[in-house]
């Protein structure tokens, strides 16, 4: 059986990072992010079904485990969004084999929790994608670019810019989309979460209509643990904020790598 096809742009010379996109997306997404990152390697990855990868089956496990074995070792990983979501559960399953966690805009539960107080989104709205997919793929991933900015000062630009970037790659095979929506709604690791002894910096937007920062306050903290919200910023922040984003990523990374 043939192997799945995973892309993987690399960029620059140093120690390793891993930087993986959120749903719907591609690792043009990081764009912002290709001459800022000096000093290290970084790995811009399509996940598994996006961009240029092929789509790989099965649960989150399934992408873990095919990620962890075409990206280098003791690399530090950053997941924006969905991504997060993968990079926590890849964490926890090798952290033997990770240098440092890096969360952007991300939570290790995406869906609300009313009975427990838990702030995120309403299982409607992933309802609603996951049913707007079966009629137009492109159209469903445009919306969801669109959300992304949502509360941000320079929205408009944003989203153009978004659009154009992500879009000039190729549309994500449906598949992928729908386990990747199938990933936000039922994956829940906040128990876990405690076990991750790596130097973890979680990075959140105050305007995230996505992660509500009230997320935050109920995440595990201890001294392996670094917030920070990034007040004028919504769901991505390394497209809005750039240099403030890296220049946040870049002192810590000075820290821990």
């Amino acid at each position: 059986m043939p192997q799945s096809k995973q892309n993987i742009e690399s960029i620059g010379q140093g120690k390793d990072i891993v930087l993986l996109h959120g749903w719907g997306m591609n690792h043009a997404v990081f764009s912002p992010l290709f001459e800022r990152l000096q000093g290290y390697r970084v790995h811009y990855v399509d996940l598994p079904g996006f961009g240029h990868s092929d789509p790989v089956e099965g649960e989150l496990m399934a992408w873990v485990d095919h990620l962890i074995e075409h990206l280098p070792d003791n690399s530090i990983w950053l997941g924006w969004s969905l991504g997060g979501l993968v990079a926590t559960q890849l964490a926890l399953t090798y952290p033997d084999k990770v240098r440092g966690l890096i969360t952007v805009a991300s939570s290790p539960c995406f869906l609300s929790k009313p009975d427990e107080h838990w702030a995120g989104m309403d299982p409607k709205v992933l309802s609603l994608f996951s049913e707007q997919l079966q009629s137009n793929i492109k159209k469903t991933v445009e919306r969801f670019l669109a959300i992304q900015a949502m509360g941000s000062k320079t929205a408009k630009q944003e989203i153009k810019q978004l659009k154009h970037d992500v879009l000039t790659q190729p549309l994500p095979a449906q598949q992928a989309l729908a386990q990747g929506l199938s990933f936000l709604q039922k994956y829940d690791l906040r128990n876990q979460a405690t076990n991750i002894k790596l130097p973890w910096l979680r990075l959140w937007g105050r305007l995230d209509s996505l992660v509500p920062k009230a997320i935050i306050e109920q995440m595990p903290t201890t001294s392996n643990t670094t917030d920070v919200i990034m007040h004028d910023c919504a769901h991505a922040p390394f497209f809005s904020h750039p240099e403030e984003f890296c220049d946040i990523l870049l002192k810590w990374l000075h820290k821990y790598s």
